[in-house]
């Protein structure tokens, strides 16, 4: 691809507008940045758009439609994602250095724990068109010029998609209880059924929102792409999930992620 002279534009977090060369605005923080368009609202408007409170930073993150609300769940409960911004930056570039130049807004910015960066798109394959493709292509050449890693991601497995909504609801801090957090720990050190091992600590009224809490953290863990959340559904360590699916602990994020 012959793209060149890349430009980003972006909305910081007090609304100042800032834009400049992608080799010079590259370390801004733009997983703190606003977004840099307004989503669309209109009569007819066929995708459905809203604010999604993330647990990952307490903060409201914008999506554009149910497929790109599927990837927040899923970003938000990673453990290895710090922070992430929604329409963070408006990126452009001419070919050949000459003509119009082409503007692409990528859906997301995302901040890791190690302190590196993913830029991501989310389109479903059977929606990108030509001119999308070439411009998802642009994108990714932008990103590893400066180090980050970019995705085009689309429609998250049913099953996956289903257990994080689920889960989702138990993401906020006030579920957490630490004598039921200490007391599941304990009986979730080996693998069971995920009601029996409820039931075993106290009431599953009580303890049950406390133990979904810990499925999102992946404090405890359930393979959620394989079969939807049950009471028979099989609970393990972090360590015991790794160790069976052959990696790291890191492995019980390869799990949610997809």
């Amino acid at each position: 691809m012959d793209a060149e002279g890349f430009w980003l534009e972006y909305v910081d977090s007090q609304g100042e507008v800032h834009q400049g060369p992608l080799e010079v605005m590259w370390s801004a923080r733009f997983e703190e940045a606003g977004p840099v368009r307004a989503f669309p609202s209109y009569r007819g408007l066929r995708n459905f758009s809203g604010w999604y409170w993330a647990a990952t930073g307490a903060t409201d993150v914008g999506y554009e439609s149910w497929v790109e609300l599927g990837h927040l769940m899923r970003l938000d409960s990673e453990p290895a994602v710090v922070a992430m911004s929604s329409q963070p930056f408006r990126l452009s570039w001419r070919y050949g250095g000459r003509g119009k130049r082409v503007r692409h807004t990528p859906d997301y910015f995302v901040r890791r724990r190690d302190g590196t960066a993913v830029v991501i798109d989310v389109r479903p394959d059977e929606l990108i068109e030509p001119d999308d493709a070439v411009k998802f292509g642009v994108t990714a050449v932008a990103c590893a010029q400066v180090g980050w890693v970019f995705e085009r991601v689309g429609v998250l497995p049913p099953v996956l998609a289903a257990n994080l909504r689920w889960l989702s609801g138990y993401r906020h801090p006030r579920v957490r209880r630490e004598p039921v957090v200490a007391a599941l720990t304990t009986m979730f050190a080996e693998p069971r059924g995920l009601l029996a091992g409820a039931r075993a600590v106290g009431d599953p009224i009580a303890v049950l929102p406390v133990l979904f809490h810990l499925l999102w953290r992946r404090e405890l863990v359930v393979a959620v792409e394989n079969e939807l959340l049950s009471a028979a559904t099989l609970v393990r360590p972090a360590a015991v999930f790794a160790r069976e699916v052959g990696g790291d602990a890191g492995a019980s994020d390869a799990a949610v992620a997809g």
